[in-house]
């Protein structure tokens, strides 16, 4: 009997357990997008460090969110796919308050490229957790 309790436990953690850990969504949504480089005009006194205290390394394929796309699911360290770019991305940057529906994407030291990149509307996709 002591074992069939035990068992019956075990099973109902199990359950608890899973229901916590929730399920992916796959999100796709257009955003206004820019490019920003570590320069300290364009960012602040320490250009290599985001937002989060992530460090910033030229080269790295990282991203700045509007704060209103951190609950839809672009929080800290969320992948995401970017239309007309290679690879993924990583959310590792968040912008000013003023800011909404947008990304800021990293180009290092390159201030040429991200004067060709622009201003322009893009698609993005990501994985959003959802919970139960």
């Amino acid at each position: 009997m002591k074992k069939f309790q035990n068992l019956i436990l075990i099973i109902a953690a199990l359950f608890l357990v899973s229901g916590c850990l929730g399920e992916e969504k796959t999100v796709t949504m257009k955003v206004a997008s820019t490019a920003y480089t570590s320069h300290v005009s364009q960012t602040s006194s320490t250009p290599f460090i985001g937002a989060w205290g992530d460090d910033l390394k030229p080269g790295m394929k990282a991203i700045a969110v509007s704060r209103d796309l951190i609950p839809k699911g672009l929080g800290r360290n969320t992948k995401v796919k970017i239309e007309g770019l290679s690879g993924e991305y990583v959310v590792k940057d968040k912008m000013n308050k003023r800011w909404t529906d947008k990304i800021d994407i990293y180009m290092g030291l390159d201030t040429k490229a991200a004067k060709e990149w622009g201003k322009r509307e893009v698609t993005i996709t990501f994985e959003k957790k959802e919970t139960k």
